[in-house]
């Protein structure tokens, strides 16, 4: 069963529209018809909007709970990612450089460097991929529509002329 906190207060649903149980259907105008079928269609529709609204809702709110967790767990990464490299900096020293405090740190500045080089060519790569961020397959369907429609009014044309031809008397 769902935590009462996480889950947001349900907005209440209007009851469907229903004939009165003391007028048969058969009885109705075509108009009474018309306009019950057009109210229970208009409150349907209202009713899933507000079901959509509801869920749309509660996956935002869960979304940014995770986003925030996520953050946080980021940011503590990170700060321990400072932490492991001072210690691999120091351990550098003690153990390759004799004692030396400063090679450590530029071997790891150099390692940083060259990581860093790498994910720009990456995101450079990707970046290029994907620009400009053209919709292929919306303007293939488009120019596809286009063709047709295109197809469709010669055909209209050429019937028509070919009426008008033959109803002129030539």
């Amino acid at each position: 069963m769902p935590d009462p906190k996480q889950t947001p207060p349900q907005p209440p649903l209007t009851p469907p529209q229903v004939p009165p149980p003391g007028t048969p259907a058969e009885k109705k105008s075509v108009a009474d018809l018309v306009f019950d079928v057009s109210t229970g269609t208009s409150s349907l529709i209202r009713e899933e909007f507000e079901l959509a609204k509801a869920e749309v809702t509660e996956k935002v709110g869960k979304l940014l709970r995770g986003s925030v967790v996520g953050i946080a767990a980021g940011a503590f990464a990170f700060l321990a990612l400072i932490l492991v490299m001072e210690g691999i900096a120091w351990l550098l020293n003690e153990e390759v450089f004799d004692g030396k405090t400063w090679p450590g740190f530029f071997i790891e500045a150099a390692i940083f460097l060259l990581i860093a080089a790498a994910a720009g060519f990456i995101a450079y790569r990707a970046v290029k991929a994907g620009s400009p961020p053209v919709p292929a397959q919306a303007i293939e369907e488009a120019k596809l529509t286009k063709t047709m429609f295109e197809g469709e009014a010669e055909r209209a044309a050429e019937g028509i002329e070919h009426s008008v031809v033959k109803g002129s008397g030539k």
